[in-house]
């Protein structure tokens, strides 16, 4: 499936920026794309978008076309977001929750996810930066969507048992805000499930600047250590994880790309890594 890419506009404004995760300044050159460059911090190892546009002009690509692109693609993003929430004992999670829970899916799109989980039992909301895809699932799915960020809404503490972002950190300024903004809102022993792509996987290694996940519009993208370290120092307990996608859609026959996926899936170079991390424990 064709990743959404809107590119820079002519009038972006680019910021050189020192890694937003460990704040080293040195890096190495990784992956050039012409008009923008991916490189590795020699400190951590995080690849990072540098320079890279201003959050402002990122946040404007999100505009009527990528609500069109979520719109007819809602059912097939929905699909997976399912099986990845499968994976790491969504179900399981679910039933241990009392009938009252509360449930946060951040860069919901047109909210297919949140209406899902309403219907479900849950009360559950979205955060959305398009407006024109939070006004239309909002209208279309009688949901509630937050437009803007998850920084920018800024919901009270401790507020929901579960926050959701698949395909999201991946965009966001600091993911270091990030996480500690969904840890604060996140009641004690609550869960975080976050998906994105996974620069240890096969596909990263094996295409390089063409993995399909080196655009313009990721300004960051993780390993899998990396991001379990991230999460571990914002204070949450990573609980378990899972990887999906062997074989790029198309490049062998149907047969051995599922045998593929499969390895990846059980090896764990797949090409988007899913992490289910706990805030403490219901015990502390």
């Amino acid at each position: 499936m064709k990743t959404f890419y809107k590119g820079p506009a002519p009038d972006e404004k680019y910021i050189q920026i020192s890694c937003p995760i460990c704040a080293e300044s040195r890096v190495v050159q990784l992956w050039d794309l012409g008009g923008y460059s991916f490189q590795r911090c020699i400190g951590c190892g995080h690849i990072y978008q540098n320079p890279r546009p201003k959050a402002d002009d990122l946040a404007r690509r999100y505009d009527a076309e990528y609500r069109d692109y979520e719109i007819k693609n809602a059912y097939k993003f929905f699909d997976l977001m399912r099986l990845g929430l499968e994976d790491v004992g969504f179900s399981q999670l679910e039933a241990s929750l009392p009938a009252e829970k509360r449930f946060l899916d951040v860069g919901c799109a047109t909210g297919m996810l949140v209406a899902c989980m309403r219907d479900r039992g849950w009360s559950s909301e979205g955060v959305e930066v398009c407006e024109a895809a939070a006004r239309y699932g909002a209208e279309k799915r009688s949901i509630t969507i937050h437009t803007g960020s998850l920084e920018t809404v800024s919901f009270p503490d401790d507020s929901f048992d579960m926050v959701h972002s698949s395909h999201v950190i991946e965009h966001v300024s600091d993911p270091n805000v990030f996480l500690t903004e969904t840890f604060r809102i996140l009641k004690p022993g609550g869960w975080c499930l976050c998906a994105t792509p996974n620069t240890a996987s096969f596909q990263a290694r094996f295409y390089g600047k063409a993995w399909r996940s080196a655009i313009a519009d990721h300004v960051h993208l993780f390993s899998l250590s990396l991001l379990t370290r991230l999460f571990e120092q914002t204070g949450f307990t990573v609980l378990r994880h899972k990887t999906w996608g062997g074989l790029a859609q198309g490049i062998a026959p149907v047969p051995i790309k599922h045998c593929f996926d499969r390895a990846a899936k059980w090896l764990g170079f797949g090409d988007v890594m899913i992490i289910l991390a706990q805030k403490g424990s219901l015990h502390d």
